[in-house]
Parts: C-alpha cells; sequence; structure tokens
C-alpha cells in the first residue's frame, strides 16, 4: 500500500478515527497492531508469516535475556536472537547472489514449502525490521533502563508491544530506524487533544510535495539513466540526468520520511528525524551526519563502536570505516553494485579522515566552505549511479559515457525540467539558512503553494525507491 495511494487515505482515516475513540492504551496498541499487519500484508499476504517468524525471534528471545538471571544465558540468547534475524535476511534477501534461480518454476508456481522458500520474493522492508530487531536484542542485553521496567508485565503484553515496534506501518516499510529504547517507552494510552496539528500538517505537506511533485516528475526524466538507453544520450544529457537523479533520491526518501514522521505524530508516536540538508555537507562525514541519519547512526551504535570505533589507531580505523561501510552498501540490496556503491563512501571516509584538520577542511572561508560542498555533492551523486545502475558494468559504461560519448546535443525539455525540479531541493535547502529571516506569513503562505502543486502538479505516481530495500 503506496502512501500515495487513494486507498491508504481511506486505511488511515479509518484506523485515526477508532483509535482515538478507544481510550484504553492497550486496546490502541491491539488496533495500532492489527491496522500494521493488515498494511503489510495488503498485496502480498503470502509474506507476513516471514514477518511473523522474526517477530517470534525476536520478541521470545529479547524477552528471555530480559528475564534471564545468569549473564551467560542472557549473552546466549541475545547471540540467537541476533544470528536468527541476520540468517533470515541473509536468507530471503541474498541468495540469489549466490545461488541462479530456477528459470522454468516461480514463487507462484511452487509445489512445495521448499520451492515457495526458495523462490519466494523478497519481503517488504525486511532490511528496516530486521534492524529494529537487533536493535531490541542488543538494548535489551546491554540492560538499557528504558526496556528494562517491561520485565516486571506480562509477557502477553511485551510481545505485543514488541509486534507494534516492529510493525507500527508508518515507518515498517522504509524507516526512519528508530532505536528500541526510543520507542518502546513511547507504549502507552494517546489522547486526541494532544495532537499538534499544525506540526502534522506541514510535516505532510512537505512530505508529499517533495515526494509527488519533484521525485515522482524527476523520476520521468531519470528513468533513461536505464541501461541501454543511456547509450544514446550526449554527455552533457548524462550529467544533467545524473543531477536529476541525485535530487529525485533525497526528494523522494526525505519525503517519504517527513510523511512517516507525520503520521507517526498524529498517532501520538515520535520518530526521529532522518534528513538534515544533506546536500550542504562540506565533508563525506558530514554528508553521513545528515543523510539517512537514523540508519547512520544504528550503524554507529550498533556496527561501528562495537568495532572498536577510532580508538584503535588510524589504520584499524580505516578498516573499521571500509567494513561498515560495505556491509550498509550490501544492507540496501542484494546486488554487488551497493557492496561498490557503499566501499565508494567506506574510502571516501577513510581518505578524508586524515585530512579532516588541514587548512582547506577546517576553513569557514564561504569560497573554500562552497567549494566543498560541490566536491561533496559530486562524489556522493557518481556514487548514486550504482544505486540506479545495479550492474556494476552498465554504472561503469555510463561513467565513460559522461566523458566520451559519440551522441551529441541536449535534450531541451528534459534539461529545463530536470533543472525546474532540482532548483526546488536546491532552494530548500537555502530556506533553512533563511528561516529566522522568513516571516511567518511567507512560511504559510508556501505551506499552500505547496499544498496547491500537490493537487494540481503531481508527477505520476512511483514506488518510493526506498521500499525495494
Amino acid at each position: 500500500m503506496n502512501y500515495t495511494d487513494p486507498i491508504f487515505f481511506v486505511f488511515f482515516a479509518l484506523t485515526f478515527a477508532l483509535y482515538y475513540t478507544l481510550r484504553n492504551g492497550r486496546l490502541q496498541v491491539a488496533l495500532l497492531v492489527l491496522a500494521s499487519l493488515f498494511f503489510y500484508a495488503w498485496e502480498a499476504p503470502a509474506i507476513l508469516g516471514v514477518f511473523l517468524c522474526s517477530w517470534l525471534i525476536t520478541g521470545l528471545s529479547s524477552h528471555g535475556v530480559l528475564v534471564a538471571r545468569d549473564p551467560r544465558r542472557a549473552r546466549w540468547l541475545a547471540t540467537l536472537g541476533v544470528a536468527a534475524n541476520l540468517g533470515l535476511l541473509a536468507f530471503f534477501k541474498y541468495k540469489f547472489l549466490f545461488l541462479p534461480a530456477a528459470p522454468a518454476v516461480t514463487a507462484h508456481s511452487a509445489h512445495t514449502l521448499g520451492e515457495w522458500l526458495l523462490l519466494a520474493p523478497l519481503p517488504i522492508g525486511i532490511s528496516f525490521y530486521t534492524f529494529h530487531g537487533i536493535s531490541l536484542l542488543v538494548d535489551v542485553y546491554r540492560g538499557n533502563t528504558a526496556i528494562a521496567r517491561d520485565a516486571a508485565r506480562p509477557t502477553a503484553h511485551y510481545l505485543t508491544d514488541t509486534l507494534l515496534y516492529l510493525a507500527f506501518f508508518p515507518q515498517l516499510i522504509a524507516g526512519p530506524i528508530i532505536k528500541a529504547r526510543d520507542f518502546m517507552p513511547q507504549v502507552s494510552a494517546k489522547r486526541f487533544a494532544d495532537i499538534d496539528f499544525a506540526a502534522c500538517f506541514r510535516l505532510l505537506v512537505l512530505g508529499f510535495f517533495l515526494k509527488s511533485v519533484i521525485a515522482d516528475n524527476l523520476s520521468s526524466q531519470t528513468i533513461w539513466i536505464a541501461y541501454p538507453y543511456f547509450q544514446w544520450r550526449s554527455s552533457i544529457d548524462l550529467w544533467l540526468m545524473l543531477l536529476g537523479y541525485s535530487a529525485q533520491i533525497f526528494a523522494d526518501f526525505a519525503g517519504y520520511s517527513l510523511i512517516a514522521i507525520g503520521l507517526a505524530r498524529l498517532l501520538g508516536y515520535r520518530l526521529p528525524d532522518n534528513f538534515n540538508f544533506p546536500y550542504f555537507a562540506t565533508s563525506i562525514a558530514d554528508f553521513w551526519r545528515r543523510w539517512h541519519i537514523s540508519l547512520s547512526s544504528w550503524l554507529r551504535d550498533y556496527l561501528y563502536i562495537p568495532l572498536g570505533g577510532s580508538q584503535k589507531g588510524p589504520t584499524r580505523t580505516y578498516v573499521n570505516l571500509l567494513i561498515v561501510m560495505l556491509l550498509g552498501g550490501l544492507w540496501h540490496g542484494a546486488a554487488w553494485s551497493f557492496a561498490v556503491w557503499g566501499l565508494w563512501h567506506g574510502a571516501g571516509l577513510a581518505l578524508e579522515r586524515r585530512w579532516l584538520g588541514s587548512r582547506f577542511m577546517r576553513t569557514s572561508q564561504r569560497g573554500v566552505v562552497g567549494l566543498r560542498m560541490l566536491l561533496v555533492f559530486a562524489f556522493v551523486s557518481i556514487g548514486w549511479l550504482f544505486f540506479k545502475l545495479q550492474e556494476f558494468s552498465q554504472a561503469l559504461l555510463y561513467l565513460r559515457a559522461m566523458v566520451v560519448n559519440p551522441a551529441s546535443g541536449v535534450s531541451t525539455g528534459m534539461a529545463l525540467l530536470v533543472l525546474l525540479y532540482a532548483s526546488a531541493v536546491a532552494l530548500y535547502h537555502l530556506a533553512s539558512l533563511l528561516r529566522a529571516r522568513i516571516s511567518a506569513l511567507a512560511k504559510e503562505v508556501s505551506y499552500g503553494v505547496m499544498l496547491f502543486l500537490i493537487v494540481t502538479s503531481a508527477g505520476p505516481s512511483t514506488p518510493f525507491i526506498y521500499f525495494q530495500f
């Protein structure tokens, strides 16, 4: 169920009305769980079984850790739960990196459970709810006080709250990733009177504007990045389309995150901010503090720091950065191009680390800061090719064609549209610098204009890019 589909608005309106009719906190939790499972199973009911299996693994093992009196038993259960979650993710997402699919059999024509498991489609959102499960297991094992209170509660309540944490539909498909220690304490009765409707309105309007007006319209232009079509475009066209894709992927994912945060706020839950104007980044490290913040903070807390972080010398730090970004790249998708994308950023982080203390990186001169922004944007944009073209050889062909390509000329219509919608992303970033100078009236007018454009100028509806992960 796509957030831009009319059926979703009906689904949310019914859920919202019934949710606040119930005044009992446990009934509200139960309703949200049922609504979330319905939302998840809407297009592919069969994969609900995979999600419920992940929930049982996470819920039972984390509860065992929570009530265990023997530290060795707690460690064993936590390790088992994390390994089982990773095993489920690896089987469904990465098996075809190594095993070729049988061409004569599909998931629909499978005759046995084994065939179905082997050929079943990738469960939607499995990367996100797996990371949520691992977060819960690690936080419980570390004795986080925000979750430790659950040890005294009935097991059924704990398992239900765990199911809500994993299935909460505003963020189930594509995040933001919220840590268990931040979500679980929020599970309580919610009141209609506590809703900040003005804040929710702004979040949703901006989110739908970025997605429907910017990203969806850009998708009609960046579609030509696909192989083999880009081979017949001029180098200038290829640069412009890559610029368009950089704007598109930001608008698409930032738009989704804002919608998810706004929907959650309407239901009384706070999700973490996921973007902080990432194309203003002045270093690659700064980019990852601004882009997909919930993922980068998860990788930092549950992978980079446990590996030793930057506390074991420069060489070990560089190795840790490469490992974390390689695994972060593979988390995005079962294609070697994602691994290359992760290594691209890992190598960039490692190489720039030696120069972070240099005058070029530390100066506040506007010209130098602007140059650093352009260099980081160019680095990130080239990396996006490995997202769009998931065959590594095709990405290399595209990079070569950007420099030397037989085709000539410029597609004027495409160029104007890309520049128009990309400039909206640039203005969105610039507005953050002028926020204090913009009057309240101008801000309200801007939201009115965005709402008008959502109604009149939305592009062709396309799935959110991060739904594939």
